[in-house]
């Protein structure tokens, strides 16, 4: 059994498939019944024949082994196909030997030239050149038959009919050998068949032709004189050369148009997509029976991809570095780029073609350009990892992997533009409670484990259209519709948020009540939740996240684990933030701060004591301010120092006028305690009086007794510098405080004003009666002036007057007039109370 099987080995049957064994079998059946058939035909021979027969027969079929064994071959797909001197052996062997002999004799001559070329060259394979001899004795049969259809050839003279006859003999055995030679190569290495046979024409056309023409050439000398193919032989050369040039340049074109198409393919950014088009241009480009491409994964192990001329495609994963299968048909090569290995690449060609030199450099070039193309690609991949990483990373928290904070507001906001307005949502800020504590006793990592375990329950009990982030440090947010798109009343009132809001952030807080295991110490995790309601449009996402952390922070000091946000409980709100800003503005802009002035009036002559100058602001959009909704912004902040500087300037410049039109009283301008703190008041306000040209006597500040509670160095020095400029100082709301005399015995002042709550109830209160009583006794002991504020009836004006209050201001003489109208006021005032004529009507009414 081993010899058989060694036998037919060499005999290259276990190569053919079995579709060109059934072809070669058609062959052989059809060659046989030819050759037969012909020999069987009685054979006309030329009168006086010089030649035997045998000679005839024998010079016939060595032409035919001469046509042959002069033959070019040349790579065709994953084959080779043999380009043969047939149509000028044809022509000659028409000419020298019956028609029915050259059946046979091509048989033999074919036969035993292909059996010497795959015994000596080891070019075929024995069933090869058997296969290939049957298909020329197939060709040439059909060719004499098409040829003697029209002539007789054999030692005839050329005429033209007969030429025509030869002619159409050599191109039936063209079109017959190149349709049988391309169907057994298409049988065999699986190509298109009709493109393969366009492709198999065009190469031979100009062989084809030359062949003609030597064909008839060899025959005209015969016929004149055999001599003349002494000169054959170097012609013959040439032209075998100039046939082997043309086919090699053909060749040569179309295997660099290959190598470009290949490389081309090339150019992607997907691994799969690089390797594929690397093993279909490896096929074409080289004729591959099968490629392989080891390609090294980012992880250090291996992926082989393969794929053969059938079109099959497989791709495994491998562990180290596989061993690839080589022989003599196999092309390897490792594909290196930059000194980094990135794979491996191996081309199995066809056994009966082998490698050659040019194939071992194509290789070279493809394999280059294969591996700097896998390199992109794996680099592309890594930078696509890195790309995905990082845009990942930049919305998600590294720890937990939730939404940071940027990721949270920023898609938070999307979502509140995507609802209608109105559209109720809800923003759950939770903290964990006692936090700190377990990062002291057991470790950062411990904390670090805990937040995660909290991130992923509350990511569990997160629905698909709700946005959970961690904000930082151990704080959560959740952001979501009202569960069911409710519209309860409650939202944007004092009251609680809706009680599907509450019961949503109970459920959080309850979810991660249940007990945890941090490095190994079980532990129940508390929590505290802070929740808000409010309509989309109506608040941004940073307002509801400071109204939730206000919830929070009321609910951990209450002990309450779940609040809603109360905007009554709210001291810090947004707007406030915005009027601080706008209040910036309005200080560049004259038109919208503005005084109101209010005399105070001597009540035993009507004679003006002096103004207060009340600030408004005559807001844009807001309209007219009073100075509470604004003035507390401004002691919150920086602006503070700017703003009391604006507002003594403008009184000081009230002042100016008042002076200048030779009224003499003081204009009394509010301190605000805090400016008390700022060691350049004094020096401003000496620089305001200067500008002004106002006496500093006539300028009041009104401080309040909270001042006494500021033990500082500073408050006592400002006091001292501005009392040392010759400025007067009064008290504001006298007796409203816990330390009123303690205020008294600390700063000496100029004036007190009694606080208008006692004078709005000391008729029908004792002790509001007696608090302004005692006041003015205190303030004539003490040599201050006492002035009454808030007076709004004439029986407070009469009572303060049996009281022995020297002054008054309020609603009763004059409400608060604009800066223009005050000199005119006080002049009247004035030339009242120099003639002498009381200012008021025994109704008490006051003039206007």
């Amino acid at each position: 059994m081993s010899a058989l099987a060694a036998a037919v080995h060499r005999s290259g049957l276990a190569e053919f498939p079995r579709r060109v064994l059934a072809l070669t079998g058609i062959l052989f059946v059809l060659a046989v019944g030819a050759t037969v058939a012909g020999l069987l035909v009685p054979a006309t021979l030329p009168a006086n024949d010089p030649l035997s027969p045998v000679a005839r027969f024998g010079i016939a079929s060595g032409v035919m082994a001469v046509a042959q064994l002069a033959s070019l071959r040349l790579r065709f797909g994953s084959g080779r196909m043999s380009v043969t001197w047939g149509e000028a052996a044809l022509i000659i062997g028409l000419y020298v030997a019956p028609p029915g002999w050259l059946p046979a004799a091509t048989f033999v001559g074919a036969g035993v030239a292909w059996l010497l070329l795959s015994l000596l060259a080891d070019l075929r394979t024995p069933i090869e050149a058997i296969h290939i001899a049957l298909c020329q004795t197939v060709a040439v049969t059909v060719a004499v038959a098409a040829t003697c259809a029209f002539a007789d050839p054999i030692g005839h003279r050329l005429t033209p009919s007969l030429t025509v006859a030869l002619i159409l003999g050599a191109l039936v055995y063209l079109l017959v050998g190149a349709f049988l030679a391309v169907l057994s190569h298409s049988l065999q290495h699986g190509v298109p068949l009709v493109p393969a046979l366009f492709r198999a024409l065009h190469d031979k056309l100009l062989m084809f032709v030359g062949n003609v023409v030597l064909g008839l050439v060899v025959v005209t000398m015969i016929a004149h004189d055999p001599r003349w193919l002494l000169l054959l032989p170097p012609g013959l050369w040439l032209l075998q050369q100039t046939y082997g040039h043309r086919l090699r340049a053909d060749d040569e074109r179309r295997a660099w148009q290959e190598f470009a198409n290949a490389t081309g393919a090339l150019n992607r950014l997907d691994e799969r997509a690089v390797v594929a088009a690397g093993i279909g241009g490896a096929l074409r480009l080289f004729g591959a029976e099968a490629v392989e491409i080891d390609v090294i994964r980012a992880d250090g192990g291996w992926r082989r991809y393969r794929g053969d001329k059938t079109g099959a495609r497989s791709d495994d994963e491998l562990g180290e570095r596989p061993r690839g299968d080589t022989d003599d048909a196999t092309l390897a090569r490792p594909l290196i780029v930059g000194g980094v290995h990135v794979g491996d690449l191996r081309v199995r060609l066809t056994p009966s073609t082998g490698p050659s030199r040019r194939d071992e450099l194509a290789l070279a070039a493809f394999g280059d350009a294969l591996a700097a193309a896998l390199h992109d690609a794996a680099t592309h991949r890594e930078l696509a990892i890195l790309s995905a990483r990082s845009s990942y990373d930049a919305v998600h928290d590294p720890l937990t992997g939730l939404l940071n904070r940027f990721a949270l507001m920023r898609r938070g906001e999307a979502l509140l533009r995507e609802l209608e307005h109105g559209e109720p949502v809800m923003l759950v800020l939770l903290d964990i409670n006692r936090f700190r504590d377990v990062n002291d006793t057991l470790g950062h990592a411990a904390g670090d484990e805990l937040l995660q375990s909290v991130a992923a329950r509350l990511d569990r009990m997160t629905g698909d259209d709700e946005l959970l982030g961690r904000l930082g440090g151990d704080e959560f947010a959740l952001l979501a519709r009202m569960p069911g798109g409710t519209s309860q009343t409650a939202i944007g009132d004092r009251e609680a948020a809706p009680p599907i809001a509450l019961r949503r952030a109970r459920e959080m807080v309850e979810g991660l009540a249940e007990p945890v295991e941090v490095e190994g110490v079980r532990m129940s995790v508390e929590a505290s939740a802070g929740v808000v309601v409010a309509g989309a449009g109506t608040a941004d996402l940073t307002e509801l996240l400071r109204r939730a952390d206000v919830a929070l922070y009321q609910g951990k000091d209450g002990g309450s684990a779940v609040t809603a946000y109360d905007p009554a409980r709210d001291v810090a709100t947004t707007d406030q933030l915005a009027l601080l800003a706008e209040l910036r503005e309005a200080l560049t802009d004259d038109s919208q701060l503005v005084l109101a002035l209010q005399p105070a009036v001597n009540l035993s002559t009507g004679a003006p004591t002096g103004v207060e100058a009340l600030i408004r602001w005559k807001h844009p959009r807001r309209g007219t301010l009073a100075p509470g909704t604004f003035v507390r912004v401004a002691e919150g902040s920086e602006l503070l120092g700017e703003f009391t500087r604006y507002v003594i300037d403008r009184a000081l410049a009230v002042a100016a006028d008042i002076a200048a039109n030779g009224i003499t009283v003081p204009i009394s301008v509010n301190l605000s305690p805090q400016s008390l703190m700022d060691p350049h008041l004094p020096g401003d306000v000496q620089e305001l009086l200067r500008r002004h040209r106002v006496p500093p006597n006539l300028l009041v500040l009104e401080i309040t007794e909270t001042v006494v509670m500021r033990e500082l160095e500073v408050v006592d020095e400002v006091l001292a510098a501005l009392r040392e400029i010759g400025v007067q100082l009064a008290v504001d709301d006298f007796g409203t405080g816990f330390s009123s005399l303690t205020f008294l015995t600390r700063i000496a002042v100029h004036e007190v004003k009694v606080d208008r709550s006692f004078v709005m109830r000391m008729a029908d209160s004792p002790h509001a009666a007696a608090i302004v009583r005692a006041t003015i006794e205190l303030g004539r002991e003490l040599g201050m002036r006492v002035v009454a504020e808030g007076v709004e009836t004439a029986a407070q004006r009469a009572a303060l007057a049996a009281l022995g209050c020297s002054a008054a201001q309020g609603y009763h003489f004059f409400k608060p007039m604009p800066a223009d109208k005050i000199v005119a006021v006080l002049a009247q005032l004035l030339d009242t109370a120099q003639a002498q004529v009381y200012p008021f009507r025994a109704d008490g009414t006051g003039v206007s």
